[in-house]
């Protein structure tokens, strides 16, 4: 209890109310300075081009990070010392087997990948995992949480995880996954796989920069002609029927119309026969003829020249696609732009001129 001398200096509170606030101790900073500090000092020590190049040949992983974070910047002064890395470091790429893996959501695509990777660092493989995360349409942004879904195989030395947001991206693909991989394969990975976001027919774009496409499939989703539906079937290398473990007998029955769905495509020009496998990722069924199957693959087709054939259109593919994002980013960075198209959307909202119309006297500016 207060003396009556002390109430009269606080006069003003009611000691007996049980509404009284009291003066709590003073909250640190939301951000420390030892934080603050050392971001700072990272920043006054950005590596030059040929530090990143000689960290990520000699499998520095922050070297790795850090040029992939350049790679993925949108500033112009990133994107160029970007591409001045992936220049030198293009002689020590191209001699991995790059693993597309896509399915539709809660197939098993992350699980699948963790259990197919702590098997190939187990055989001494170097794996790499480039999961691409579906960025959203209203804030644009991702969570990246690919790696608490594998968290086994992110604390395993020989393999890397770096989940990217797909940005928009036709078939959930980063634009720039491409670039990614071979500064991976420069780091000595001899195996990168590609995690796609799972949105169906739009996979193409995962397609044109692996080697090997396998399709994560669940049973009980559809008969045969739902499966011809799918046009992703006609890209998949292999359909691999996941969860298994969970009812043998409707897998088997999946995985057997999913052959005789497979029978009316016509040969790939691979000439190769798409297999179909059951496989769970939980209990480690199937994986080894899952890997042996892409090894069995990569063989086939070095030997009938399709595997060089299918790298050396990828490349033209990335010109063709450099060359319209470029065309695109300098459309809208033309001084003046930003105006002429709030105007032109202006006039196409009051119905004065049609959306074609607009877009060709843009063009005409230009």
């Amino acid at each position: 209890m207060m003396d009556e001398k002390d109430k009269k200096t606080y006069s003003n509170f009611d000691y007996d109310s049980a509404l009284n606030v009291q003066e709590g101790v003073e909250q640190p900073e939301q951000i420390s300075n030892f934080y603050i500090e050392k971001m700072r000092a990272l920043k006054r020590s950005e590596p030059s081009v040929e530090e990143l190049v000689d960290g990520i040949i000699h499998g520095d992983r922050v070297m790795l990070s850090r040029a992939i974070t350049l790679v993925e910047s949108s500033r112009f002064e990133h994107r160029k010392k970007a591409q001045q890395v992936i220049e030198q470091c293009l002689p020590y790429s191209g001699k991995s087997v790059r693993l597309g893996i896509t399915g539709v959501p809660g197939a098993g695509k992350s699980t699948l990948i963790e259990s197919l990777g702590k098997m190939l660092t187990g055989l001494n493989h170097k794996v790499a995992v480039l999961a691409i995360d579906p960025s959203s349409e209203r804030s644009k942004g991702s969570i990246l949480g690919d790696k608490t879904r594998m968290e086994e195989l992110s604390t395993d030395p020989n393999a890397f995880i770096r989940p990217s947001p797909s940005a928009g991206s036709l078939g959930g693909v980063a634009r720039k996954t491409r670039e990614i991989i071979l500064l991976c394969e420069a780091a000595g990975f001899d195996t990168v796989i590609v995690e796609t976001v799972g949105v169906g027919q739009s996979e193409v774009a995962a397609h044109s920069m692996v080697d090997f496409f396998l399709l994560i499939q669940l049973a009980n989703t559809g008969d045969e002609l739902q499966g011809i539906k799918r046009g992703i079937m006609e890209m998949a290398d292999m359909i691999a029927i996941n969860k298994s473990d969970i009812d043998e007998t409707k897998s088997k029955l999946a995985a057997q119309q999913f052959r005789n769905a497979l029978h009316l495509f016509p040969m790939p020009e691979s000439e190769w026969t798409v297999p179909v496998l059951c496989c769970s990722a939980y209990s480690k069924e199937g994986l080894k003829e899952i890997w042996n199957n892409v090894l069995e693959y990569v063989a086939f087709t070095k030997k009938n020249g399709y595997f060089y054939h299918k790298r050396q259109q990828q490349n033209l593919r990335i010109l063709d696609e450099t060359i319209e994002n470029t065309l695109k980013e300098r459309f809208y960075n033309t001084p003046g732009m930003e105006e002429r198209l709030e105007q032109a959307r202006h006039d196409i909202l009051e119905n004065k001129v049609s959306a074609y119309a607009a877009a060709e006297t843009l063009f005409e500016l230009n």
